[in-house]
């Protein structure tokens, strides 16, 4: 042990200048619980829904508050006709549709049974099945009240359905869309490409310019003639070639090996891709103008994919989480892309469909690019 004490000492007052191995090691663990603990919830709750009202009367609108009393489901649009409620699935705007058909309060007149189409996205097999467990529940507890009201009129207690038979006086009639065998592959390996580029991408970038800085080797590229676009596109397009052709291959993967089919236009999906690898890049950068050492690179880009993974929608839906936390994830740029690869993959969804996520992923790429730019040039400076 000899010299234990002196080396003890030395180390202890390593650590005490290197303020953001503390700030690692005590601050960021605690924001990060905190953040978490709030916003991450198992349970599923609040799953945007559109309704289609054909018949408009007074039985179709009891049924229709019978669906918003529910936690579980929240009605956010009314559509109008068929094709605004179509689109509002096939954007993603809304993970549940109800279709009440135009003689719904007739056919209950009548005493004849009611029929309900249910459209569910079954990209996320937790959220479909909690979903169509929540409809059937509805369509009974509405049958149940009308069965014991009608007893207490003492007329006839039960409905007629198709073929005469004695029924439940209401049907909800279930679909599942996108992915009706629900499997889990179909929902998760999409976003894991978002997820694997972003890593990737931020990694490979802010080791690059944080390794030379090391060397010594950034500062004499400083001297040189280069101007600072050259220099500064000089490094991030090498890095920009080799993310486009990950793309290619964890695409080629997913297709081939895990047999998710692309639904929607690939040259989209592609464009919208380098746009992500753009923003992404962007981050790496900022991260390299704020770390000195690879070390610090690494924690820093630690405190960022965490987020990106809890708070993106990647696990939990985004609807569970609270909104003082939610705001978090619309400054995350893989929130968007993880939008966007389930749409076009999944649901095959346009540009229209996917305009907010693609507007919000602008916005981040040109707010990170801008501010990694401005501290890398303040650096050369």
């Amino acid at each position: 042990m000899r010299g234990f004490g002196a080396i003890f000492l030395k180390e202890l007052t390593h650590v005490r200048r290197e303020r953001s191995t503390l700030l690692f090691a005590f601050l960021i663990p605690v924001l990060q619980l905190s953040i978490f603990g709030y916003a991450i919830d198992i349970k599923i709750e609040h799953i945007s829904t559109v309704v289609l009202d054909l018949d408009g009367r007074e039985q179709s609108r009891r049924l229709i508050e019978a669906f918003a009393n529910t936690r579980t489901l929240r009605i956010t649009q009314t559509a109008a006709s068929d094709a605004e409620f179509d689109r509002a699935m096939s954007s993603g705007r809304a993970k549940v549709g109800v279709r009440i058909p135009p003689d719904y309060s007739e056919r209950r007149l009548r005493g004849e049974q009611a029929h309900v189409q249910v459209l569910i996205d079954g990209s996320n097999s937790n959220v479909a099945t909690v979903a169509l467990s929540t409809a059937n529940m509805v369509g009974m507890n509405q049958s149940l009240r009308e069965i014991r009201q009608s007893e207490d009129r003492r007329s006839a207690p039960t409905a007629r359905g198709d073929t005469g038979q004695s029924a439940l006086p209401i049907e909800i009639r279930g679909r599942m869309l996108y992915n009706p065998d629900l499997l889990s592959a179909r929902f998760f390996v999409p976003a894991l490409v978002g997820i694997i580029l972003q890593n990737v991408t931020i990694f490979l970038t802010s080791f690059s310019i944080v390794r030379e800085r090391e060397h010594g080797t950034l500062e004499q590229l400083f001297v040189t003639p280069v101007s600072r676009a050259g220099l500064m596109l000089g490094k991030l397009a090498p890095y920009t070639i080799m993310g486009f052709l990950e793309t290619l291959i964890i695409l080629l993967v997913m297709v081939f090996v895990f047999g998710v089919p692309i639904q929607g236009n690939l040259i989209l999906l592609l464009g919208l891709s380098l746009l992500f690898l753009l923003a992404a890049l962007g981050l790496g950068l900022l991260i390299s103008t704020a770390a000195q050492t690879q070390l610090q690179a690494i924690q820093i880009t630690f405190i960022i994919l965490l987020p990106s993974i809890l708070l993106s929608g990647f696990v939990f839906p985004r609807e569970t989480i609270p909104p003082a936390i939610a705001w978090i994830s619309y400054v995350i740029p893989v929130t968007y892309f993880l939008e966007i690869l389930r749409g076009i993959i999944l649901r095959g969804a346009d540009v229209r469909d996917l305009l907010p996520h693609i507007v919000g992923l602008s916005a981040c790429c040109v707010i990170i690019l801008s501010l990694s730019i401005l501290r890398f040039r303040k650096q050369l400076a």
